[in-house]
């Protein structure tokens, strides 16, 4: 009796211990989830869906399959504790990118004082804007809808307006989504007879003299306003003067305006442009509408006669009379080519003004005609099917699988540069899907596209959503235009150096395909120590002084080039890149427009103080493509993929479409 009584004491003595355990277990296992919440996510997924039967994997399977989900809503960057996708050397460490170039223009005070070039005034003007743009944007929630310059108009096939619409909303037609290759407008007007003009601006009359009789018209493409203050540039401005020109004759004027600056004008006044001169899709600029009988076509009677006699006919040559007349109906077609504007009137090609660089036909947002014209209708068709706006949303695949990789924290072999526009999401898109494909999976190579903000503040807010979720763009902080692309380069030298530490750095275009393999064996045939400079070398070329990339003497006094790479695809050694950030912080470095020759004149300065390897290699496709490629260029979104998909199957072929 007394021993089970004293066994049943030990066994609730064992029970209460048991008890006692199980709670503090209950408690040290509450603190472990509340203090440390990975491991409960590690133990239940938050997938939400049904539970299903857990497979275990090799540990290279779950290393290349690692990838932490990225919501679509929220500023995306992976943990610096994160794998690296697509390559089984986890223990590479990783640390998050950049979005803001470092790189920082401090106008020097000779620019206040106006010693400087034209290019820095630009560049300071363009980083002052750009500065403030940057900090709205960034002010901003990323989701946050955008309200501002979006305009809700549908992108329409066609628009046709009278012109009594016309001139009840100020003369003006809106183009909501711009113009395409291939858009045109048709006008049909008259124009006013001449009338007696006083203004200063057009004639300066002393006393006694007859007022000017003037009878002109401005037809103007113009973009949407871009800088607070100032006027929409002036994409295309055609001038037909009937009369009142300086010049006493009737001519046809054309230029481009933009921030309050005018370019060169082109001016027909009715001879034909020369035969040398540079044409514009094969049409010559100016054709001829007035005799020159004096100078070229009157024959003499002896020849005359001596043709007559052996048979040989004459040459009947029609002249045509300028396009415009007064109080009679013309109709008259703009359209945009490959390389420029066309103009017809009744039928004839008249002239042809070739595009200016700092504008795309999408900026062309609406048609504007002024002065000593009835208009009677217009009729604009072919007009794209999209605007840059809302272009994200058609070309943006939110997947994470083109999400790119954070930095490693050790150098790499190779950083990837690639030049591109705020709104050229479809072109990014497409380098993401194609050959950056390759960089992704290589631990020592990273890519990463150099954007500048664009004059629309719906497009920098779109800009912002794609780079928060790709990880793979570098906002350089000032207004984007043709002139000031040599910014970017500089910035690209500046990320490859100092936050990738790359030993190479290589410069190329949205609109290239990269076989990244075989341009890191062009680079592997040069000893480590030594500095290079690899692409498509040009030698000797001498400046244009006329036609659409003129350079003056102010900007460019001697007579050739330096030696420079094709801009679409080079690679220069980082001693080069970082004596490029050097001289430029230090405001010694020189800035041209075109950066594929700033390049040039940049190594060639580096060179005088240690012996650069230039190495040349027309794979380095300037136009177009070649098999058997290194890169090619002007390759549309749809070539990309096609490339990349014979690529895959072992056939580094052109896609022709």
């Amino acid at each position: 009796m007394r021993r089970s009584k004293f066994e049943l004491a030990i066994s609730i003595a064992r029970q209460r211990s048991l008890q006692i355990l199980l709670l503090i277990a209950f408690f040290y296992a509450f603190f472990i989830f509340y203090e440390f919440p990975f491991v409960s996510r590690r133990i239940y997924p938050p997938s939400g869906g049904a539970a299903t039967a857990a497979v275990l994997a090799t540990e290279e399977e779950t290393d290349l399959n690692y990838a932490p989900v990225r919501p679509f809503k929220e500023s995306l960057r992976l943990s610096q504790s994160a794998a690296p996708r697509h390559h089984p050397d986890i223990s590479h460490r990783r640390r998050s990118s950049s979005v803001v170039s470092g790189l920082i223009f401090n106008p020097p005070p000779q620019l206040v004082d106006g010693n400087f070039s034209e290019l820095h005034k630009s560049a300071r003007d363009a980083w002052e804007v750009g500065r403030k743009l940057f900090e709205e944007l960034r002010s901003r929630m990323a989701s946050a809808p955008s309200d501002e310059n979006r305009t809700d108009e549908k992108c329409l096939h066609s628009i046709m307006i009278n012109g009594k619409d016309f001139m009840k909303g100020g003369r003006v037609m809106i183009l909501p989504c711009g113009l395409t290759l291939g858009s045109h407008i048709t006008l049909v007007a008259k124009p006013y007879r001449a009338h007696a003009e006083h203004d200063p601006k057009i004639s300066i009359l002393k006393d006694g003299d007859e007022a000017v009789m003037v009878s002109q018209f401005m037809m103007e493409l113009q973009g949407l306003k871009t800088v607070d203050g100032e006027d929409p540039p002036r994409i295309l401005h055609f001038n037909p003067r009937l009369k009142g020109d300086w010049s006493g004759r009737p001519v046809i004027e054309q230029n481009t305006c933009y921030r309050m600056q005018w370019g060169t004008a082109q001016r027909c006044e009715g001879w034909k442009s020369r035969a040398d001169e540079e044409t514009v899709d094969g049409l010559v600029k100016c054709e001829k509408w007035i005799r020159d009988d004096h100078n070229h076509s009157e024959e003499s009677k002896t020849t005359w006669w001596l043709n007559r006699l052996i048979g040989r006919k004459k040459k009947v040559s029609i002249e045509w009379p300028y396009p415009f007349v007064e109080d009679k109906l013309f109709v008259l077609t703009l359209s945009a080519g490959l390389e420029g504007y066309h103009v017809n009137v009744d039928g004839r090609h008249v002239t042809s003004f070739p595009y200016r660089t700092s504008f795309v036909l999408e900026d062309a947002t609406g048609l504007s005609i002024n002065g000593d014209l009835d208009v009677q209708s217009i009729f604009a068709a072919s007009l794209p099917s999209s605007h840059p706006s809302f272009s994200p949303q058609r070309s943006l695949e939110l997947l994470p699988e083109w999400q790119a990789l954070p930095l490693p924290d050790e150098p790499v072999e190779l950083f990837i540069g690639i030049l591109s526009a705020g709104n050229h999401f479809a072109e990014r898109m497409a380098v993401r899907k194609s050959w950056m494909e390759s960089v992704r999976k290589s631990p020592n190579i990273v890519a990463r596209f150099f954007v500048a903000l664009h004059g629309r503040k719906d497009v920098n807010l779109e800009l912002k959503k794609e780079l928060e979720y790709f990880g793979d763009i570098v906002i350089v902080p000032y207004v984007d235009s043709y002139d000031l692309v040599v910014l970017k380069t500089v910035a690209i030298c500046e990320y490859g150096f100092r936050a990738v530490k790359a030993k190479y750095i290589m410069k190329c275009d949205d609109d290239t395909f990269v076989r990244v393999k075989f341009v890191m064996k062009e680079i592997k045939k040069i000893p480590v120590n030594k500095s290079l400079y690899v692409g498509n070398i040009n030698y000797y070329h001498k400046p244009l002084r006329h036609g659409k990339w003129a350079v003056t003497y102010e900007e460019w006094p001697e007579e050739d080039y330096p030696p420079y790479a094709n801009g679409p695809g080079y690679v220069v050694s980082s001693d080069i890149a970082n004596f490029i950030v050097s001289e430029f912080e230090k405001h010694k470095l020189r800035l041209f427009k075109m950066e594929d020759v700033s390049m040039g004149m940049w190594v060639e300065q580096f060179n005088s103080s240690r012996p650069v390897e230039y190495v040349h290699s027309d794979k380095f496709c300037q136009f177009g493509c070649i098999d058997g490629y290194f890169t090619a260029h002007y390759q549309s979104p749809r070539q990309m993929m096609c490339m990349w998909s014979k690529l895959q199957a072992g056939r580094p072929h052109c896609c022709n479409m």
